[in-house]
């Protein structure tokens, strides 16, 4: 699947890119990951070079290797909760800088409080704000406090932005007066098949069964989803959780022992490809019950592949403008409960599915994405005039204030 390459590379085309901020492509845990392994192959198809500096604990090699005619550079950091994202990015900064690119694209508010250190290096800088990271319940004070700054840095020192959902963009220009682009995530377009390999392996009947899918944390809120499967009191119906945790925690452990304790539910680990692809088609619903997304990946997975699907009603679910019947109220487990009943005893019917699968894909397609982000990158390059490399540490002081200005 991988291609091992050797140190150096081949001669650069006229435009590179290095994407870092995300722990690395392909088939990683992630709405991030998932995004930019979409949207990488499909720059790389534009002509561009382009190369993902991944978390090296996280890679299937330890060595780079090529996917998809895009490069893939484990960078050492430690596997940490805390310090890994933004000691990777440091270390990656250092070697995109290395590599000259013609920009070098930051992924999430976290990684982005580094960004004035990429215009100190006189790299050229796109950030894609994937949502408020301050707002998930696995920070404390600090942590939040820090993304807050992230957030802060990555907006104002970019060359360019990027959010995901156009309530991102809304509120960054409100609070921090900067302008971004709204480019949505994208949906993949599936190759139909029929097998249902993986749901024999698992001992699930298609159709039989509830999906969640999505990394084990707290604001994903799969406690909340067990507890309103375990009211069904349904022995003919299952629940799929799909996702892992990256660190042990309280709230992974405490999952599984909910899981263990409550007949009907299954715990997959991460899948990805085929398996997954089988249980999206085959699930009679879908259940997002997070207190936090920046443009849920999930969920547009899930319509793509037809499932009728079921959200809180946090704003950025709510913006997908699914209808009042598939939303139930944040935390609510009696209300969840009465919604996936009510939709279980109304069934899609096969064209019903077929049309919202094209619904999805007309509206988050991958190639518009993928043209409207090249049109930040070019407006990004752009505004760089010749010598600004050389000038980065100057302009940046007179960005903050300090010294004479250009």
């Amino acid at each position: 699947m991988y291609t091992l390459i050797p140190a150096g590379g081949a001669d650069r085309p006229p435009r590179k890119v290095i994407f870092l901020g995300l722990r690395g492509i392909p088939e990683i845990q992630g709405g991030v990951e998932t995004h930019v392994a979409a949207l990488a192959v499909r720059i790389a198809q534009r002509g561009w070079q382009v190369e993902v500096l991944g978390r090296k604990p996280y890679l299937p090699s330890p060595e780079p290797y090529v996917w998809k005619n895009v490069t893939v550079t484990p960078v050492w950091t430690p596997r940490s909760k805390n310090v890994e994202a933004l000691l990777h990015t440091t270390l990656a900064l250092f070697a995109a800088a290395r590599r000259d690119p013609d920009l070098v694209h930051i992924h999430a508010i976290g990684p982005a409080l580094l960004t004035p250190l990429a215009r100190l290096l006189g790299l050229r800088v796109v950030v894609t704000h994937h949502g408020f990271d301050y707002e998930r319940q696995k920070w404390g004070w600090m942590a939040k406090s820090v993304l807050r700054i992230g957030e802060w840095m990555g907006m104002k020192f970019a060359h360019a932005r990027i959010g995901v959902a156009k309530g991102i963009v809304d509120s960054v220009r409100a609070r921090l007066g900067v302008a971004a682009t709204f480019i949505p995530n994208g949906v993949e377009r599936s190759v139909p098949r029929l097998g249902t390999s993986y749901l024999d392996y698992i001992e699930v009947a298609p159709n039989r069964y509830i999906l969640c899918v999505g990394r084990i944390v707290e604001e994903k809120r799969q406690l909340d989803l067990i507890g309103a499967f375990a009211r069904l009191g349904d022995p003919d119906r299952k629940l799929i959780i799909v996702g892992t945790a990256d660190h042990n925690s309280g709230y992974l452990h405490a999952v599984e022992q909910a899981a263990a304790a409550t007949p009907g539910v299954v715990m997959t680990g991460f899948q990805s490809g085929e398996s997954l692809a089988q249980l999206y088609r085959n699930a009679a619903l879908f259940v997002l019950p997070s207190s936090h997304e920046g443009m849920p990946m999930v969920l547009l997975e899930a319509l793509s592949h037809g499932v009728p699907c079921l959200a809180s009603d946090i704003d950025a679910n709510l913006a997908l403008d699914l209808g009042p019947d598939s939303y139930f109220p944040l935390g609510n487990l009696d209300a969840l409960a009465a919604a996936i009943r009510q939709k279980l005893a109304a069934p899609d019917s096969a064209p019903e599915r077929g049309e919202r699968a094209a619904r999805a894909l007309d509206c988050f397609g991958w190639d518009p994405i993928v043209d409207r982000t090249i049109e930040v990158y070019e407006s990004a390059l752009a505004a760089w005039k010749p010598g600004h490399a050389q000038r980065g540490g100057a302009d940046l002081k007179n960005h903050l204030g300090f010294g004479g200005g250009q």
